[in-house]
């Protein structure tokens, strides 16, 4: 009888180390689901840029969790803010757009491009009024023109007075935030605003505001998505999913303008005919950064340094990964 306790026991005992060891290996090899154990990546934005997108969107942030990341999304209301949280390292990645990085890089920020968005030029321009009498650039000889310093606005009216015959010192240039720009072009206190979409739609909707040129064939206008040299050097594998997975949110963006234009207009309280004359005339996108787009960043560098705007002459391959 005794005997017979004895193997009932060394059966249990056994039976109870078999179940400790399977238990064991599958905590080893099942996919790792907890907030814990998932590797934080910190991606900054601005309110209604292609990164805000992916995040009102929600696929992104469950696909890199399923690849073992969490992510964490930081809003910022500049691109100066952006860039002194990526310096920090309080962030791990920023959106910015495409003289920004131009601008950083030539101070010393060892920055580099991870991915590209598409082209806007079709929203980014020069707003005049519609009975302003400025038909023509040559007309904006001696006009105040409001613009932002250091973004593709002063990048697209250097290029717009060049093509006209005119330099800087033909105009009078005002730096201004959007908001201050917003209000000077409304009183009068501007006869120009060098802007993009979708401050451009609110001003054609609601400004009395035409478009004196967009800027096809003088600026691109991209989203780049940028990291420190330090981080993205030593998170590659971070990186290619970012990459992979805000492509395919860009994806579903250009195939649901409807749930985009309904979703930015309710981000940025602005009407959906405005965020639709924004979202119609733009492509979503993010691919990696090509020889050609590489080229684009590389004139810019070249004329904000010509134009005395940057004292370092840089080389955009340099701030490439590979």
């Amino acid at each position: 009888m005794k005997s017979k306790r004895f193997k009932t026991a060394l059966l249990l005992i056994l039976l109870g180390a078999w179940l400790a060891v399977a238990g064991y290996g599958y905590t080893q090899t099942r996919p790792t689901t907890s907030k814990e154990a998932l590797t934080r990546v910190v991606i900054g934005f601005q309110k209604g840029d292609i990164v805000d997108i992916s995040r009102q969107h929600q696929v992104l942030a469950q696909k890199m969790k399923a690849a073992g990341y969490q992510v964490v999304f930081k809003e910022f209301q500049d691109g100066a803010a952006l860039m002194t949280a990526l310096k920090s390292g309080n962030i791990n990645y920023a959106r910015l757009g495409d003289a920004p990085p131009v601008v950083n890089q030539a101070t010393g920020l060892d920055l580099i491009y991870i991915g590209a968005g598409a082209a806007k030029e079709e929203g980014t321009g020069i707003l005049v009024k519609k009975d302003s009498g400025i038909d023509t650039l040559a007309a904006l000889k001696g006009k105040r023109i409001a613009y932002a310093k250091g973004t593709t606005a002063q990048y697209t009216i250097i290029q717009a007075l060049a093509k006209a015959g005119l330099s800087l010192n033909d105009v009078k240039l005002v730096n201004m935030d959007q908001s201050a720009s917003s209000v000077a072009f409304a009183k009068g206190s501007v006869d120009a605003w060098v802007t993009w979409d979708p401050f451009t739609a609110t001003a054609q909707i609601n400004q009395n505001a035409k478009l004196l040129t967009n800027a096809k064939g003088l600026a691109k206008d991209r989203d780049f998505v940028v990291s420190s040299r330090r981080y993205a050097t030593k998170h590659r594998a971070i990186s290619k999913a970012l990459l992979k997975y805000m492509s395919q949110d860009m994806a579903w963006a250009r195939t649901h303008p409807k749930q985009v234009i309904s979703m930015q207009s309710k981000m940025l309280k602005l009407s959906k005919k405005i965020m639709r004359l924004t979202v119609e005339r733009r492509t979503f996108a993010m691919t990696p950064v090509t020889t050609s787009i590489v080229k684009e960043q590389q004139q810019i560098a070249d004329v904000f340094y010509e134009q005395g705007l940057i004292k370092k002459r840089i080389q955009v391959k340099d701030a490439l990964l590979n």
